[in-house]
């Protein structure tokens, strides 16, 4: 997959069918447009996705509210779809404030050469949002494109979007959460260093700081998958501060592997959170703590079994 941040420098020599959007969490409903692209793909397009480095809504409204996928994840994933090009473009004041009919013709005629234009019924861009589907399908013949609009994907009566994904994701509903992705929610990151509290305790975990970016589910347990070097493995994970053994301000990323032995240490770690188990508790004394963790192991082994995953 092609992927680019550089706007100015961007040209796509063959035509290409695009799709536009914060894509947030690549879910259901945007895995239905991308599925219209690479159709358009084997028909001898070049697929295409053109998104931003970070949400418009923060950098214009100053909302800081965290992404369910960080930017390198989001490409990862575009990259396992199939994707051709992959667009990250700044959000610089220049972008914001171009005209909807400037970007059509400076960015997706001229720069990526586009053929088809797959988006949301719902879909806006340019300045002030002005430009949307009214206004592509009035300039197709204009520009020589075609424009394909598609209703949202549901679930259980209600649209999936990325608002509807935070929701579940901070209550915790892990298997809603991945109904709603179509795939498990999951985060990346390297082993670092820890104090070895688990180890201590017969239960060695991998840890792992989480982007600042990263929307993560509440502190507690779950019952994980782990890819480590093209291997699954089954788990459990502490999202949390310790605050039996050490109250941190930070949010850390604990991660038991059930039967690996290794040194994990600098080794990229995918983790899956399939179901979330309890909520972090605070201990008396770390002996209780080792007893806790020792029944979620065994609730979690029976979780995962019971859930087939292997």
């Amino acid at each position: 997959m092609e992927f680019t941040t550089d706007l100015p420098q961007l040209k796509i020599e063959k035509r290409s069918a695009i799709t536009l959007g914060k894509f947030d969490g690549l879910h259901r409903g945007h895995q239905l447009l991308i599925t219209q692209v690479l159709q358009k793909k084997k028909e001898g397009c070049a697929a295409a996705i053109f998104t931003f480095d970070a949400p418009p809504n923060r950098l214009l409204n100053g909302q800081r509210s965290g992404t369910i996928l960080t930017n390198q994840e989001r490409r990862d994933l575009a990259e396992q779809f199939q994707i051709d090009w992959m667009v990250q473009c700044p959000f610089t004041k220049e972008v914001a404030c171009m005209e909807p009919e400037d970007f059509i013709k400076d960015v997706l005629v001229e720069k990526m050469n586009v053929a088809w234009i797959v988006v949301g019924e719902d879909f806006r861009f340019g300045y002030q949002r002005k430009g949307d589907i009214e206004l592509l399908s009035k300039l197709e013949e204009k520009y020589g494109y075609r424009v394909m609009v598609f209703s949202k994907e549901q679930y259980q009566g209600r649209d999936i979007s990325s608002s509807y994904i935070r929701e579940t994701l901070s209550a915790g509903e892990m298997e809603l959460t991945e109904t709603l992705l179509g795939y498990p929610f999951f985060l990346v990151g390297n082993v670092v260093y820890g104090k070895q509290f688990g180890r201590q305790m017969g239960i060695p975990t991998a840890n792992l700081l989480p982007d600042e970016k990263k929307l993560l589910p509440p502190n507690g347990v779950y019952a994980s998958h782990i890819l480590l070097e093209g291997a699954w493995y089954n788990g459990m994970t502490n999202i949390g501060v310790r605050p039996t053994v050490e109250h941190t301000n930070q949010k850390n990323v604990e991660t038991y592997l059930f039967d690996y032995q290794g040194d994990l240490y600098g080794k990229e770690l995918t983790i899956q959170l399939l179901h979330y188990e309890r909520p972090e508790c605070r201990f008396e004394s770390a002996e209780l703590l080792k007893r806790q963790l020792n029944l979620d192991c065994i609730t979690t082994k029976k979780w995962l079994c019971a859930n087939s995953v292997k």
